[in-house]
């Protein structure tokens, strides 16, 4: 008897070690790290409505997907303020399909460090209003750090996760307008000075509504090119009236894409009354006004939320 209990005695302890063994707690298997965008975003505290959002949108599971996918992430201050500029308390209250697209007008596909980047138009995730067909437009300025759509700063580049890259910055970019990139572009701020001169209408307000419009966007040069063209008296000469004429000439109700424009289009722009001009496809893509003027379309397909904008190298010119 006295065998048999030493026997149980030292099977009950054989048992004992080998269940502390096979438990294992003291050395726990580590848990792996989520270094997608999502994951990366979720670690972060800045981050927090970010990720919100990103979760309300059904977007934080995309943002965990293969990608690569490049976001440039508000922070929460950024959608704080941002938040305060719309009539939706939190972040929760901001209906879906909206939120969906601001959050898709952050990413852009592929891994895109910061030196990749260069001055000039990207394609974010995001669709207007405008557009089945073609994204939105993202105007990336490099003058002087890096400025998105006129509006919002990368703070902190080249976060790196598993499947793309995180800049993150300190305002929300909205859905641009013709007016947003208008402003955002330095190559426009001719066009601009004209729009909002003295004795227009209200082209900002017009151009900001819900069109959508085509705007054939004359650049600085042309601009300086019509003074040198209008000299001795250059474009001061122009009355506001004309001047106004001008303008609503560059301006055709739609969202025309370049892909659309046909060789001798007849075009017919919102100037009352009308005056139309011509496309000319051959050897690239040109306009000739009603004065047989011609000007080289330069940038195509700048998609705003309401509609699109074309630069071209010369204003122009209905007959007056």
């Amino acid at each position: 008897m006295k065998n048999l209990g030493k026997f149980k005695a030292i099977a009950l302890l054989l048992f004992a070690v080998a269940f502390v063994s096979c438990d294992n707690s003291d050395d726990p298997t580590p848990m792996p790290v989520d270094n997608t965008i999502t994951g990366i975003a979720v670690q972060n505290p800045n981050l927090k409505i970010l990720v919100q959002a990103l979760t309300k949108a059904d977007l934080a599971t995309t943002l965990k997907g293969a990608g690569p996918f490049t976001i440039f992430a508000p922070t929460d201050a950024a959608f704080t303020a941002f938040l305060k500029t719309t009539p939706y308390a939190t972040i929760n209250d901001v209906p879906k399909e909206a939120l969906t697209q601001i959050l898709l007008n952050h990413v852009v596909s592929g891994a895109v460090k910061s030196n990749a980047l260069t001055t000039g138009y990207i394609k974010t995730l995001a669709k207007g209003s405008a557009s089945t067909t073609n994204n939105l437009s993202m105007y990336v300025d490099l003058s002087s750090g890096v400025k998105l759509n006129g509006v919002s700063n990368v703070t902190t580049a080249d976060i790196i996760a598993s499947n793309g890259v995180i800049h993150v910055v300190d305002a929300v970019i909205g859905l641009p307008t013709v007016v947003t990139h208008a402003l955002a572009n330095k190559n426009f701020t001719s066009l601009v000075g004209a729009l909002t001169g003295a004795g227009q209408p209200d082209f900002v307000a017009t151009l900001s509504g819900a069109g959508p419009f085509t705007v054939f966007a004359p650049t600085n040069a042309a601009f300086t090119a019509l003074n040198a063209e209008l000299a001795p008296g250059g474009t001061q000469s122009v009355s506001a009236a004309d001047l106004t004429k001008v303008l609503q000439y560059h301006v055709v109700s739609g969202n025309v894409l370049a892909a659309t424009l046909t060789e001798g289009q007849m075009v017919t722009p919102i100037l009352t009354p009308a005056q139309k001009f011509t496309i000319q496809l051959a050897g690239g893509a040109k306009i000739k006004d009603a004065n047989n003027r011609i000007s080289t379309i330069i940038t195509t397909d700048v998609q705003c939320s309401n509609g699109v904008i074309h630069a071209i190298d010369k204003v122009l010119l209905p007959v007056l």
